[in-house]
């Protein structure tokens, strides 16, 4: 069993994930509300009752670092079938059952909860580009057969073609991991996990798993390329760090992913210096919020809770124990009594903001435990079964 750091906080994250696997397809929900605000007597209020192949994939990589690789399968099988219809592109959200399409409309006869309206049905996001999901799922297979999971040859054909897209459209702006309304920009964090995408088909075709369209010396070079330009574009000298897109002078949370993905190490200095600069511009009260340039939305959002740990997770990482601790401590102390979180939190308040439980947020607590319990040389991993009862409700 988990006998890691912060086991009973692990346990009721590892619960809640599980519930948000829907057992007849293996589609991972990011939560099971609508329109729960994240800024009370606003808009900002969005139907999260879908599949998000970003949220599923960090959740089976989650997940796998617990031995829990049963889940790890059924997804995979489900995103074969999900992406019949628009492969070798990948859809940002699909329903439970694998559509890809679905009506978007406003419920004007509800009020809404205390007051926020709209009531939404439906998720306009479903028509964006976000090129972070091909690293995403690559890294979500190549972690599946790392613990001994098998791909069959209709899996192995997906990734492949997934590859082969990432080559195709790596150079393509997008709306990026926050889901940016408007003009679509250069993320830098989009076209690290391009490059993360690329790196992962590489190990699986090594390893006899997948075999791309492209020969090894092609895909490097693509690598080549998305480095080079991302290095030069995405990099500000004078603010020392990484931007949230080319050209820009705006950081945003995700950069922390550079980190913690493998586009660079942890303890370089462009690391560390992207780390600070995230820091000393995102923070609110301990908290951090994903970035604070316009977004095109009314209203205000609270701090975002995955980003806390994912900043835990990296320090760790680090081998800065005590600061990872103290973060890690200060974002879990704003879950409810029952150890679950919503997306967003106010930091002054303590009070749970947007749809309600969050998985990106718990998949953010138990990356961020089983890392700090890693560096302090007590390896997380559980045996490959469920969580008992009596363990998810942290009890001896």
């Amino acid at each position: 069993a988990y006998d890691g750091e912060y086991r009973d906080l692990v346990f009721r994250s590892m619960l809640a994930l599980r519930l948000l696997v829907f057992p007849p397809t293996g589609a991972i929900l990011a939560a099971v509300t609508t329109s729960l605000p994240e800024d009370p007597g606003g808009e900002r209020n969005w139907d999260y009752r879908y599949c998000w192949l970003r949220d599923a994939s960090m959740t089976i990589d989650a997940l796998l670092h617990l031995g829990f690789a049963t889940e790890a399968e059924a997804f995979l099988g489900w995103l074969l079938h999900a992406t019949r219809l628009t492969r070798p592109e990948l859809q940002v959200l699909y329903d439970v059952h694998g559509r890809t399409r679905h009506a978007t409309e406003v419920l004007d006869h509800l009020a809404g909860y205390r007051g926020s309206r709209p009531v939404r049905v439906g998720n306009e996001a479903v028509d964006q580009l976000q090129l972070d999901l091909y690293g995403e799922v690559l890294r979500a297979a190549r972690s599946f057969v790392q613990r001994g999971g098998k791909l069959d040859r209709a899996e192995a054909g997906l990734l492949a073609d997934l590859g082969e897209t990432v080559c195709r459209d790596w150079e393509r702006p997008d709306n990026g991991i926050w889901e940016v309304r408007g003009e679509r920009h250069h993320y830098t964090h989009s076209k690290a996990m391009c490059w993360i995408a690329l790196r992962c088909l590489l190990d699986l075709a090594a390893d006899g798993h997948v075999t791309p369209r492209r020969d090894r010396q092609e895909v490097e070079a693509v690598m080549d390329r998305i480095r080079e330009r991302t290095d030069r574009e995405g990099w500000d000298d004078g603010l020392g760090s990484y931007v949230a897109w080319y050209g820009s002078r705006e950081v945003d949370a995700a950069l922390l992913l550079l980190g913690l993905q493998g586009y660079l190490e942890p303890d370089s200095d462009r690391m560390e210096a992207t780390q600070r600069a995230v820091r000393d511009r995102l923070d609110d009260h301990g908290m951090l919020r994903r970035y604070r340039y316009d977004d095109g939305l009314p209203g205000t959002e609270g701090a975002f809770g995955i980003c806390a740990f994912w900043e835990a997770q990296l320090l760790a990482r680090q081998r800065r124990l005590d600061e990872a601790c103290r973060r890690f401590e200060h974002a879990a102390a704003f879950a409810n009594d029952l150890g679950l979180f919503a997306e967003e939190i106010d930091p002054e308040s303590g009070r749970l903001l947007g749809n309600f439980p969050q998985a990106f947020t718990h998949i953010g607590l138990v990356s961020a435990a089983s890392e700090i319990a890693r560096a302090r040389g007590r390896p997380p991993e559980s045996r490959a079964r469920r969580p008992t009862s009596t363990e998810a409700e942290g009890r001896p």
